[in-house]
């Protein structure tokens, strides 16, 4: 495994993560979701990302039973907030109450004394950033953790986040956002302003909803079980590839792959690492062969002339504009 610095801080984190969205404390069974931890440790991974939110914050807890016994100071673990954890109108937002309560209960749920990096979710637009990046000043400043990154934040968010994070003297340091060969978005505006800035990407979902593994075949029905068919798996989110011109740019990747002596799923994760402002590319699994499997992308070098041939494939199918992304509002102030 190899390993790279978290943009331009001093922290060295495993090039490929560990993530646990949608997997632990849902889609699979905690013997399973435990073997997948020791998979990855095995593998030579040393970082791990979960939020409070996932599996409404049942993941938190099992990776903290999986990760317990291990070395602490030979780990990177990172957890987020900012979605509604519970009932009550504060259980939501970047709000000082929220962030200060939130980080206490991640905590306890993993099962050590910080986080190696705090990130914010999303951003929070019905709360001051001040109020915001003050709150995340006192996390660090108590030794709760160590790093704050954000999560899906446009360019100019960081920027203004970064600003007051030097006034606040705390490092401010990763953007976890979605990239892919299929999902581009951070290319135009989110990658140069990092790269000003020192901020690395943690970037999620590398294999665009498993659609990069060429499990998908266009005119077909997807393959019983799969993500593509599970409501709490996230369908909809794949949905936005599930279009045959899509699936079809998809297979013509496959001889590339063969070419490099890769698995597509492999081609794919190595080729969001050829991007120097990728830190790390977080990967899931529901079973241990999976992380097996993924981790051989590490370390991986593409040449130039197989990325030209990656583009001229999926040129015209690549999400590369935000602004052709239909847009949401992440909470309602109640």
């Amino acid at each position: 495994m190899e390993h790279r610095y978290l943009g331009r801080s001093g922290l060295l984190i495993s090039e490929i993560s560990y993530g646990n969205w949608l997997t632990h404390g849902s889609q699979v069974e905690e013997d399973a979701a435990l073997s997948c931890v020791r998979a990855a440790l095995d593998a030579g991974i040393t970082t791990f990302d979960t939020a409070d939110v996932y599996a409404e914050t049942r993941a938190e807890s099992v990776l903290g039973r999986a990760l317990k016994g291990e070395r602490r100071e030979g780990l990177e673990i990172f957890t987020k907030v900012f979605w509604p954890t519970g009932p009550g109108r504060n259980d939501r937002g970047l709000s000082r109450k929220h962030i200060r309560e939130s980080i206490d209960n991640s905590l306890r749920r993993l099962q050590t004394d910080y986080v190696d990096l705090y990130q914010a979710h999303r951003f929070d637009r019905f709360t001051p950033l001040e109020e915001t990046m003050e709150a995340f000043a006192d996390v660090v400043h108590s030794g709760k953790a160590h790093y704050i990154g954000v999560s899906e934040w446009s360019a100019d968010q960081i920027r203004r986040a970064h600003a007051l994070a030097r006034e606040l003297r705390i490092p401010l340091v990763s953007s976890q956002p979605q990239y892919s060969i299929l999902w581009r978005i951070i290319e135009r505006d989110v990658v140069p302003a990092s790269e000003e800035l020192g901020i690395g990407q943690i970037v999620w979902s590398p294999i665009a909803q498993g659609v990069l593994t060429g499990k998908y075949v266009p005119g077909q029905a997807p393959p019983a079980g799969s993500r593509a068919t599970d409501d709490k798996g996230g369908a909809n989110m794949i949905s936005r590839f599930m279009r045959d011109e899509v699936l079809e740019a998809v297979q013509k990747l496959r001889p590339l792959a063969e070419e490099a002596g890769l698995s597509l799923a492999q081609l794919a994760i190595a080729w969001v690492l050829q991007n120097p402002n990728v830190s790390s590319a977080i990967v899931g699994a529901t079973r241990p062969e999976q992380v097996a499997e993924n981790v051989k992308a590490a370390g991986v070098t593409l040449d130039a002339s197989l990325l030209e041939r990656i583009e001229e494939i999926t040129a015209e199918v690549a999400v590369t504009d935000a602004s052709l992304v239909p847009g949401s509002t992440p909470l309602k102030r109640p």
